[in-house]
């Protein structure tokens, strides 16, 4: 009797924990489709609004900080205090400075790519820039092949070849169509060789910090915490080179207000939210998530930029959707292996 009892008690809790598994699963993927989307359309808003100019260098750098700020929070309830945080950050970084530095690299090409993201999104409509910044899945693809060996099935090299006719028909739209109505200038083509520059770069970081996760113990918590620090440090350099005087005439938070915050705090939990994801979701429904905020931020361009849907923009994005959707469901499947066979003699 009692053994019944304990196996309905167990089979009780392995269904509620499967269901919050899967509440959490879709609550975090509905969570970054809206961000992707809402992120992009914020951002195109602020960078295009008549008024003062934020500068970006110093959104980038109080982007980084939030993410670290965030991170050492987590961190320290984790460890579960001061001593617990300070013992793990002398274990994992002042006694590691090697792989301190290994971190760097991801995070000042990080910071470079949300440089760049925000003159991209100044020279290209919303949803433009929501296509053609798929191009990463193909760049991140080329250097998993090379630099992890990772395989590709054939139906995903089939994919990537239609991931990049959908960019290119998206890109050769007509000019009347793929410029909405905006208060400031915009340059296309500096738009597109920003997104470009960024897609290789968030390729090349992307795996490069999958590498580094994979050789070593740290947890992704405390590697968004070093990615946030050197990060901040790495904003600051870049804030002095290209808008120095600038912040020294009209000062750090020019231009910010409520709208300008919100932006920035979507960049920097962004990041938090896809580590969660890669934790709950598999690659389908990231996939999923992907094609949702590409459809969400056409729409959404369309009723508040005036962006003019062309046929050519409807079937590249078409074919981005369809690219995206392939290249996470043909997965290559990882052969199975049998234990041996002992023959009893």
């Amino acid at each position: 009797m009692s053994g019944q009892t304990e196996r309905k008690t167990n089979g009780f809790i392995d269904t509620q924990s499967q269901e919050t598994a899967t509440y959490l699963k879709y609550c975090s993927l509905m969570t970054l489709m809206l961000q992707n989307a809402v992120f992009i359309l914020m951002m195109r808003y602020v960078r295009t609004r008549p008024g003062d100019m934020f500068m970006s260098t110093t959104a980038v750098i109080m982007s980084e900080f939030l993410k670290f700020l965030a991170c050492f929070v987590i961190l320290f309830y984790k460890e579960g205090g001061v001593k617990g945080f300070l013992s793990n950050l002398n274990e994992n970084i002042i006694k590691q400075p090697l792989d301190f530095l290994k971190i760097s690299v991801p995070s000042i090409i990080y910071t470079l790519q949300n440089n760049l993201l925000f003159v991209a999104v100044s020279n290209l409509d919303a949803a433009v820039f929501q296509v053609t910044y798929q191009l990463k899945i193909l760049t991140t693809a080329l250097f998993s092949v090379i630099m992890l060996g990772k395989p590709l099935s054939r139906l995903q090299w089939v994919s990537l070849f239609i991931l990049f006719c959908g960019v290119a028909l998206v890109q050769i739209q007509p000019t009347d169509s793929s410029q909405s109505k905006v208060p400031v200038k915009q340059n296309p083509l500096l738009g597109l060789i920003a997104v470009l520059v960024q897609c290789c770069l968030s390729g090349f970081a992307g795996v490069y910090f999958e590498k580094i996760l994979k050789g070593t113990k740290q947890s992704i918590w405390l590697r968004n915490f070093e990615l946030g620090m050197i990060g901040t440090i790495i904003g600051f350099v870049t804030m002095e080179l290209n808008d120095g005087q600038k912040v020294s005439e009209k000062g750090f938070f020019f231009g910010y207000d409520y709208v300008v915050w919100t932006v920035i705090c979507l960049q920097s939990f962004g990041g938090l939210v896809v580590a969660i994801v890669v934790k709950y979701a598999d690659n389908i429904l990231k996939g999923f998530a992907t094609s949702g905020a590409i459809i969400i931020s056409c729409i959404a361009a369309i009723y508040f930029f005036n962006f003019h849907l062309s046929l050519q923009f409807f079937v590249g994005a078409s074919l981005v959707i369809i690219s995206v959707f392939m290249y996470s469901k043909f997965v290559p499947q990882k052969p199975t292996v049998f234990p041996p066979v002992t023959q009893n003699v």
